[in-house]
């Protein structure tokens, strides 16, 4: 499965590719912001994208905004610190399908991949 990072912190790029690799995910493309995936989603073809929300040039929601006016079925899972409710129902509307909030455990994450991608799965 071909997923792709978007986040502009090389760190937490690190530690969710090593947390993808132990779930046996090894086709990872990573974007430093919004604009960078952009260029890069129409050639990756990515099959599941993590997103964070606070990055410069282009945030994580006016990605996923901008993402879905041309593919509304590729899975989005925001991986941020924004907790709040209405961040989340914002990120919602805008069209992720699963939210994680950092810090986040290896568990976790996988636990929001697979219920993710068996929803997306169930829909299709």
């Amino acid at each position: 499965m071909r997923i792709m990072l978007i986040d502009d912190s090389k760190t937490m790029r690190n530690i969710q590719k090593s947390v993808l690799s132990q779930l046996g995910y090894t086709q990872v493309e990573e974007a430093c912001d919004g604009q960078d995936a952009l260029s890069k989603v129409g050639a990756y073809q990515p099959e599941l994208l993590l997103v964070d929300w606070n990055m410069p040039n282009m945030d994580g929601l006016t990605f996923v905004k901008t993402f879905r006016q041309q593919n509304k079925s590729v899975p989005i899972i925001m991986v941020t610190t924004e907790a709040e409710k209405s961040r989340v129902i914002d990120a919602i509307k805008a069209g992720v399908n699963n939210y994680v909030v950092k810090p986040f455990t290896p568990d976790l994450l996988s636990q929001r991949i697979s219920e993710t991608l068996a929803k997306c799965q169930a829909a299709a």
